[in-house]
């Protein structure tokens, strides 16, 4: 099969709204342009295997799994947990990682945020938020050498007790760094340190998590507060913007070539909550200097309550849900 390269890319300058299709549509048909892969369950976050054909996708609800997408195919396969996973623990590189993960975990098992750290000679990290027996950070193996990616699991980080964890984002240095909307914070990782909580990063109403390439500035997705903030790391005084987005942002996604920034999120949330009335959003961002454009905005579908992911695939916007059963695609405009 000829291989493709997928490229996060995109024209700051799109302007896209489907608004005015139908809200909803009957099991995986297609609602005006958008397109589904069926049958994932809760295909909350995205992350590209570098120059392939696959993406992978994350399983935050029960009976969710780590799956390995096909893109010119359109089909999803679950890949973690199995009956017999590949397991090889780097006790150097993760020293106080207990183990696998339980295999008793069952539908308990929760895939939440993930991040993929490009590596050398087409194998690569993947970094995974799970929830289950153990709140922790999952680490893997991407083997991307063979005629599809191959997933080995290598290592874990624990997290602290009282932290809920959602998204996580690699660092420059070797570790990661992970949000916890639970107490309302962000906290970084590393083999010879263990936890620390990101100074500045109190009261961000963090959810989705991105990283610049240097490390040196983190994107913080506030979802209760509409909100995006910019935040030094390691860096003496804090820098700090809080942008105002319009919507609920969930993931961020950071471009191939870093130019601008994927916020998929909900908007006309309210209290109490009504789903069905909520709508799909996507922006992009400019990292450097903020500047904002809403590119995608629609309401409610069937089994796809809610952007949460975005990121750009060829020519194809492709968007993840917490709240469905199917991956959604659609033509990007030129």
């Amino acid at each position: 099969m000829k291989r493709f390269r997928f490229l996060l890319v995109v024209s700051a300058t799109v302007a896209f709204c489907l608004g005015a299709a139908p809200p909803v549509g009957a099991a995986c048909d297609d609602v005006g342009e958008i397109s589904f892969i069926c049958d994932v369950i809760s295909p909350e976050d995205f992350a590209v295997v570098p120059a392939t054909e696959w993406i992978i996708a994350s399983g935050d609800r029960a009976g969710g799994r780590i799956q390995l997408v096909n893109v010119p195919g359109k089909t999803a396969t679950p890949v973690f947990p199995t009956a017999m996973p590949a397991e090889r623990l780097d006790a150097a590189a993760y020293p106080t990682c207990p183990g696998p993960i339980d295999p008793r975990e069952g539908d308990e098992f929760r895939a939440h945020g993930l991040y993929l750290r490009p590596g050398s000679s087409s194998v690569h990290t993947l970094y995974v938020v799970h929830h289950g027996f153990r709140e922790s950070i999952e680490v893997f193996e991407v083997d991307a050498r063979g005629a599809a990616p191959a997933l080995t699991w290598v290592g874990c980080a624990v997290a602290p007790e009282g932290l809920g964890l959602n998204a996580v984002v690699a660092t420059p240095e070797g570790g990661f760094v992970a949000t916890s909307p639970r107490t309302g914070d962000v906290w970084e990782w590393h083999a010879d340190m263990g936890w620390a909580r990101v100074p500045g990063s109190e009261h961000s109403a963090p959810n989705g998590l991105e990283i610049s390439a240097d490390g040196r500035w983190l994107y913080i997705a506030g979802w209760r507060e509409e909100k995006l903030t910019r935040l030094s790391r390691g860096r003496t005084p804090i820098q700090k913007v809080v942008l105002p987005l319009g919507f609920r942002p969930d993931n961020l996604r950071m471009s191939a070539d870093g130019s601008f920034i994927f916020a998929a999120g909900h908007g006309n949330v309210r209290e109490p909550r009504n789903t069905a009335e909520e709508t799909s959003n996507v922006a992009t961002i400019d990292p450097w200097t903020l500047d904002v454009r809403r590119i995608f905005e629609h309401p409610h579908i069937d089994d796809f309550g809610g952007s949460t992911t975005a990121i750009q695939v060829g020519d194809e916007l492709w968007l993840g849900t917490y709240r469905g059963r199917m991956i959604a695609y659609l033509p990007m405009p030129d």
